[in-house]
């Protein structure tokens, strides 16, 4: 099932349970699909793939997290478990992440394949990281484990 036509049943089953807050964020995740969408007609593409849907997904998360930091430091933790209620539903959309063990062993597997010798190949170690593990490695830990790989 493509993540469009689970964000479709999601959205049924969550009005069903008269669950508003997952609906809420549901509908808003589509209007983003969305959004997507239309800023990606004018390359020919009328609705982007998956691989771009999870990656608009991480943005979306990252942004989330970002707000819940500002939202602690300035007071307001009702602001803060509403992002947090948020970052969870759009989390279950997500693959599931590789664990640290698992994500040194991309690390290490890619640095082997880029034939990587010096911090100045970490954009082939990444390239070859984005290509194999786009969807289940987080870039944002993986990027200081290339470089301490590297000898940075």
């Amino acid at each position: 099932m493509t993540l469009r036509a689970r964000f479709l049943e999601e959205m049924k089953a969550s009005m069903k349970a008269g669950d508003s807050a997952r609906t809420s964020t549901i509908r808003m995740v589509m209007a983003k699909l969305k959004d997507t969408d239309i800023a990606s007609r004018p390359t020919g593409v009328t609705e982007v793939p998956d691989e771009q849907i999870v990656s608009m997904l991480r943005g979306m998360v990252k942004s989330r997290r970002e707000s819940v930091e500002m939202y602690t430091q300035g007071n307001r933790p009702e602001l803060a478990a509403k992002e947090e209620a948020e970052i969870a539903v759009i989390e279950g959309f997500l693959p599931q992440q590789m664990d640290d063990a698992a994500t040194q062993a991309a690390v290490d597997a890619a640095v082997a394949e880029a034939g990587a010798t010096s911090i100045k190949d970490m954009g082939k170690v990444m390239a070859v990281l984005r290509a194999k593990y786009a969807a289940t490695l987080d870039m944002g830990k993986a990027g200081p484990l290339v470089k301490a790989k590297l000898g940075a």
